[in-house]
């Protein structure tokens, strides 16, 4: 199965790109971003001076429980930079998204919770909540990595969106916003 297949069937529609975006940005943006698959795996991501974005992590189903995911999160980890991801709010519905975070929590992720996160999915035209994760080496605050996503948003999400999508991604500062007094951490309850 193609690359993109495995990760369309797994990552709810308004959280996919389109195959076109993602191997432009392979293409055209090759120096920053960057796809690592094997036969189990999918790992897509950016990575910066300062810190990596993961923008899809997809290890199947027949893989799981059998420490792949935490080896590709130890090869990020590796080159020493903060690693920020977008991941849904858990979903009692869906047991998947508690493994998620459960996952990331084993890893030493951290919530950021002074981040909103509402982007409206031009496939659904819905507005979706995404909580921001972090892992932070260097101890790389909450501003720090607020200001990383906004980079992230601009030149990863927005990334010729017009030209793609017939229309444009709202700007970032509909889709971030700060909150020094949001403070629910939603890796606590889970740990």
């Amino acid at each position: 199965m193609h690359w993109y297949e495995k990760l369309n069937q797994y990552f709810p529609i308004e959280e996919m790109k389109s195959r076109e975006h993602i191997e432009l940005l392979l293409e055209e943006q090759s120096d920053i971003y960057h796809k690592d698959e094997g036969p189990n795996h999918v790992l897509i991501y950016v990575e910066l001076d300062d810190f990596v974005f993961v923008d899809y992590l997809f290890v199947s189903k027949n893989a799981r429980g059998q420490g792949l995911g935490h080896k590709l999160i130890e090869q990020l980890k590796e080159k020493g930079k903060a690693i920020i991801l977008e991941v849904e709010p858990i979903n009692y519905e869906d047991t998947d998204s508690g493994k998620r975070l459960r996952f990331y929590a084993r890893e030493g992720f951290k919530h950021a919770s002074t981040i909103g996160y509402s982007r409206r999915s031009l496939a659904t035209n819905e507005v979706n909540d995404m909580e921001i994760l972090y892992w932070a080496p260097n101890d790389e605050t909450e501003e720090q990595i607020y200001d990383n996503m906004k980079k992230t948003y601009r030149l990863i999400h927005k990334y010729k969106d017009e030209e793609l999508y017939g229309e444009p991604f709202d700007p970032v500062h509909k889709v971030l916003s700060r909150d020094e007094t949001r403070e629910e951490d939603i890796l606590s309850e889970l740990t």
